[in-house]
């Protein structure tokens, strides 16, 4: 006859009966059970595009990026379409520049030529465009200036002119950049009465004022020429107004919602995720990008393993959508894993 347990011994039972561990222990139990799964097809690739003819120079302050001039970007859309990536954003650097921007609605410009170019070349390609004035107006500011004051309303109207030229050329999505109050509405408008309607528009509707964004102004050539984007783009430290710009952008016909930057902004992709029914992207923007490669190249970090954490957590918190430059090197990296 067998002695009965003691109190204790029943209760470290009861808890035993519970071991996480059981599903840790080996890499195949863990991949079977993960939650959370990165794949090539969650990101898009940002592509600086320039003027001139065989240009591919390495960005100072983005080890691994470029500027291409149009007839390189085969090279690169070739591998990263090998990875599995099929999305893109495209940004444009032109020679010259004006106040207001103008030389963006040239059909012929850096942009239309790239995207026509592109579209093409690659049936697979989706092709997306940024649609703002920083890249084109010699005062590195997002919009039409009255004074030092950008014009929010005179701003929509070339927009609209700039995102009509994209989609002729082939873009299959414009992404206006420059928080614009209005300016989903005001795309849609102009590209539904081209008989575009097809083209989607993928808004950066909460983008922040973020010092995380240096190195891509360095790639851009659009850093502002005296202030800041304060006056337009969202204060760091507020919650709640990112909602209400995200669900303005809903109502405004919106087919994608932005979250810009990714990694210090986790909790505002959750309250986007949770709060909409579209799918919600997110941009690791370039200082995010710039540090992981910076301490990876200092010995700092295992620079690999950061990056996927990093992916993962934008992934986990509710990104549909991650617009990264770590697109091709993390895909690269997963079809090993696979």
């Amino acid at each position: 006859m067998s002695l009965p347990l003691d109190v204790l011994s029943v209760n470290s039972m009861l808890e035993l009966r519970h071991r996480p561990r059981r599903l840790r222990r080996t890499s195949t139990i863990r991949d079977l059970v993960r939650e959370t799964r990165l794949s090539p097809k969650d990101f898009i690739m940002p592509l600086f595009v320039v003027e001139g003819h065989n240009v591919k120079n390495e960005i100072g302050s983005m080890q691994g990026q470029y500027h291409f001039s149009v007839d390189r970007l085969n090279e690169v859309t070739d591998s990263l379409l090998d990875v599995g990536v099929q999305h893109v954003i495209l940004f444009g650097i032109p020679d010259e520049k004006d106040s207001e921007g103008r030389v963006s609605l040239d059909s012929d410009g850096i942009i239309q030529r790239a995207a026509r170019h592109l579209r093409e070349q690659y049936a697979e390609l989706f092709i997306t465009t940024d649609v703002c004035l920083c890249e084109y107006t010699n005062h590195g500011h997002c919009g039409l200036l009255d004074g030092h004051s950008v014009n929010n309303d005179e701003t929509l109207l070339i927009l609209q002119e700039q995102a009509v030229s994209h989609a002729r050329a082939g873009a299959d999505m414009v992404a206006p950049s420059g928080m614009m109050d209005g300016v989903v509405a005001a795309l849609r408008v102009a590209l539904d009465e081209a008989e575009l309607v097809e083209t989607a528009i993928m808004s950066y509707s909460a983008k922040y004022a973020s010092a995380y964004y240096g190195p891509f102004r360095d790639a851009a050539q659009s850093a502002p020429a005296f202030g800041d984007r304060r006056g337009y783009q969202m204060d760091p430290a507020n919650r709640r107004e990112a909602l209400r710009e995200v669900l303005d952008d809903v109502h405004e016909g919106a087919d994608i919602v932005m979250v810009k930057p990714a990694l210090a902004y986790l909790d505002i992709i959750r309250e986007v995720r949770d709060s909409v029914n579209l799918p919600v992207a997110c941009y690791s923007v370039s200082g995010e990008y710039t540090m992981i490669k910076l301490a990876a190249q200092a010995g700092l970090i295992d620079g690999d393993a950061i990056m996927l954490e990093s992916l993962t957590a934008m992934k986990r918190a509710g990104a549909d959508i991650i617009i990264t430059y770590f697109a091709e090197d993390a895909s690269r990296l997963l079809s090993r894993k696979a």
